[in-house]
């Protein structure tokens, strides 16, 4: 049992709303104009759903092979660190879920295949191999780029714009420029629980040689870059329902608005690491909310 407990942690279940949340709202987009498709939709919970688990366990890895994850680190026990879950069976894990999200993600083509051109497969295709890429290469490595500040760049692109408007195209075959806006919202506060994980472990990451985007800004410039993350994740959401107003029903959204001037609020006021991890677990579930209320306000 301790075993498998070990193996739940390694998963980190608080993080796969933020997969959920950007498949979800690019659904529910394509549904809200007549193009669904349930076989994609569930191909492409699927697929994230691995990806995002292959991230977790192999940041899992990364972490503990260059020394961050140590006594001084703040949040949940990692599986590699905590002697549970050995090196070998981390890397046959990560091998595993390589395989499955690969598996998933082609067989999501197949469904899509009748809607996409085979320029749109093979770009698809590609883009699937750099997730894989992206979620090993984040902290495993020589030099791992989420050690150089880009790690948020890579959850923009992958749980913003690929996840949300990817998922769109994949049901649409087709994308307009408009179509952004809602990608934009997901991955900025996708992003900004990436900016949480790293100001909670800023001061550890800085001693172990971790240059997060976090650690490179300081961490008054962290918590301004929050700000930002946060507001003009509602701007742009708004900007969408604006442009495309057809009923109030489509603002529904920002009763999320609550939970996010909360975050704001303890990420500027509390000095406590303790109180940041917290807040990582509400606005991971605050970003389900916003994509599956903005969805539905679009569908009604």
């Amino acid at each position: 049992m301790v075993k498998i407990e070990a193996w739940v942690k390694a998963f980190r279940l608080r993080t796969l709303p933020l997969s959920l949340s950007s498949v979800i709202l690019g659904s529910l987009l394509a549904f809200s104009e007549g193009r669904f498709s349930v076989p994609i939709l569930a191909g492409a919970l699927v697929t994230t759903l691995f990806l995002q688990i292959l991230s977790n366990l192999a940041n899992d890895y990364g972490d503990a092979s260059h020394g961050v994850d140590n006594d001084k680190r703040v949040g949940p026990q990692r599986g590699v660190q905590s002697g549970l879950i050995k090196p070998t069976e981390m890397r046959n894990a990560i091998l595993v879920f390589t395989v499955l999200a690969l598996i998933s993600g082609i067989w999501l083509l197949l469904n899509a295949a009748d809607r996409l051109e085979f320029s749109g497969i093979f770009g698809f295709f590609i883009l699937g191999l750099l997730a894989i890429a992206a979620a090993i290469k984040y902290t495993v490595g020589k030099s791992p780029y989420g050690y150089a500040g880009l790690g948020d760049l890579a959850v923009f692109i992958f749980f913003g714009i690929a996840g949300v408007a990817g998922t769109y195209f994949l049901h649409t075959g087709s994308l307009a420029p408009a179509e952004l806006l809602p990608a934009v919202s997901i991955g900025l506060l996708a992003t900004g629980v990436l900016n949480l994980n790293n100001i909670r472990d800023i001061n550890n990451d800085r001693e172990s040689g971790k240059r997060s985007f976090a650690v490179i800004i300081g961490i008054n410039g962290a918590r301004i870059y929050h700000t930002f993350l946060i507001t003009a994740a509602v701007a742009a959401a708004v900007g969408y329902s604006l442009l495309n107003f057809q009923s109030g029903y489509q603002f529904i959204f920002l009763i999320t608005l609550p939970i996010l001037v909360q975050n704001l609020s303890v990420v500027w006021n509390s000095s406590r690491a303790s109180d940041l991890d917290a807040e990582l677990k509400k606005l991971a579930f605050a970003t389900l909310i916003f994509a599956v209320t903005m969805g539905i306000g679009l569908v009604y």
